[in-house]
């Protein structure tokens, strides 16, 4: 009768640590190609401002703060969200980026990759901590939303957007953005609470508030509260909580290698 064989009880513990190592995870998701680099000084008075255009997979910002793309990667709609050295903010540091993968990549998807672009090439560490600040919560309204789902995509060459004072319009448009939008122009806080996932057609206009006297005669439409009701079945809510908000504890002024 052949011996009956014994293991070893190293390779027994050798075993079964390997069975305990965790499977590798994916890191980050990155773009392919990406630039960034300080912005020229300005020929003159006027500034050309891109504030994170999308277009077939390439991510654009033109004479864009730290700030402001620091708004775009992390969701943030203003200021009040966002603690760091006042250059962050300021006009005359400011940074042009070129960032490109694949085409039909989501705005979200990019969001998430310029993350780790900025903490690259601008050595940026920042933390997050929770204040209470007063915001307005973009939400549905008693009738339901009025709003119809994106039908072309994002990256579409048919696809238009238009964002200017008193009116936005777009065809293919998330909550998220459009929450930003509306906390640019009334310069408050409004966080999106609706809960609509995915793209919308969004077709809003409004008499923007205005410091200068306007003639009499000039018709005036509905304010931007009534207006995003009546017009999109949406509702703004002034309320006072908790909202997470960004610090840099470090960053660059001069991005390194690209």
């Amino acid at each position: 009768m052949s011996p009956t064989p014994v293991r070893s009880p190293h390779i027994l513990v050798l075993a079964l640590a390997l069975l305990a190592v965790p499977a590798a995870r994916p890191g980050p998701p990155e773009f392919e190609v990406a630039t960034v680099r300080q912005s020229p000084p300005p020929p003159g008075d006027a500034i050309n401002i891109t504030l994170g255009a999308v277009r077939n997979g390439t991510l654009t910002f033109t004479n864009a703060s730290l700030s402001d793309c620091l708004k775009f990667a992390y969701g943030i709609v203003s200021d009040d969200q966002l603690i760091g050295p006042d250059w962050i903010k300021s006009k005359a540091v400011r940074f042009d980026i070129v960032a490109k993968t694949a085409p039909g990549t989501s705005r979200e998807q990019l969001a998430l990759m310029l993350r780790p672009l900025l903490a690259e090439r601008l050595m940026l560490v920042l933390h997050h901590e929770q204040k209470t600040l007063p915001y307005l919560a973009l939400v549905i309204g008693k009738n339901g939303a009025n709003i119809k789902a994106a039908t072309r995509r994002p990256d579409s060459t048919a696809s238009s957007n238009m964002s200017v004072a008193g009116r936005i319009a777009s065809d293919n448009m998330s909550m998220q953005l459009f929450a930003t939008l509306l906390s640019r122009f009334e310069r408050q806080t409004v966080v999106d609470m609706t809960g609509l996932q995915g793209q919308y057609e969004i077709h809003l206009e409004w008499s923007p508030a205005s410091f200068e006297p306007q003639p009499a005669d000039q018709p005036t439409g509905p304010s931007l509260y009534t207006a995003v009701q009546e017009q999109l079945g949406l509702k703004l809510e002034a309320r006072k909580g908790p909202l997470d908000v960004l610090v840099v504890d470090r960053a660059e002024k001069i991005p390194t290698y690209n």
